[in-house]
């Protein structure tokens, strides 16, 4: 019977000293479980890294649109014809100048040629020599009047107008050339079975 009582008491003082070294050992315990382990978790957690990627697909296909407009570019210029006859195909080839520049076109980027006579500024610059004459085509800076027999050396210019003031001979040479020379628009002012003989009907 004595046995008995002795046996829990011998379990309580076990437990006794045991609970206060724990104890003890509780205080040591807290100090290496503190924050940084679980802070560690959040860091991976956050998007970072996600962030810049987006942006990246993003630029790519930035990168991808102006491919496509750039084979879109040698497109065939744009036929427009006025119908004039030979007489007043240059004085029709002046006033189409002339709306292209109230428009808002530089006036480098026209170029005029005539199949027949001359242009009179042309004729004019002529006078003082080719070398004079094709440094202003060279330079850009203003409309350039070209024969059809010159154009050949003339650069490629957005618009080109032609007039068919005569030259029947040339009309079949220049035409095709003046349209080789335009780069978004070519005027061509003079007869329209003439024009459409050479260019193709429906100009």
């Amino acid at each position: 019977m004595p046995l008995i009582p002795e046996e829990p008491q011998i379990h309580e003082s076990a437990q006794g000293p045991r609970a206060t070294p724990a104890s003890g050992r509780t205080a040591p315990t807290p100090r290496p479980v503190p924050g940084p382990r679980p802070a560690a978790p959040p860091r991976p957690g956050r998007p970072g890294p996600h962030r810049p990627s987006p942006p990246v697909q993003r630029t790519s296909p930035a990168t991808a649109k102006p491919g496509p407009s750039v084979p879109a570019a040698p497109a065939t210029p744009q036929i427009q014809l006025i119908p004039a006859p030979e007489s007043g195909a240059l004085d029709a080839a002046e006033e189409a100048v002339d709306l292209l520049l109230d428009s808002g076109r530089a006036p480098g980027d026209v170029l005029v040629i005539t199949t027949g006579e001359q242009h009179p500024w042309a004729a004019h610059e002529l006078s003082f020599g080719e070398t004079s004459y094709w440094a202003q085509h060279d330079a850009g800076d203003d409309v350039f009047y070209a024969d059809a027999a010159a154009a050949g050396r003339a650069a490629t210019r957005p618009v080109v107008v032609v007039a068919v003031n005569g030259g029947s001979d040339t009309v079949a040479t220049a035409l095709p050339l003046a349209l080789s020379r335009a780069g978004t628009l070519l005027i061509v002012c003079g007869d329209p079975q003439q024009i459409n003989s050479v260019l193709g009907a429906g100009v």
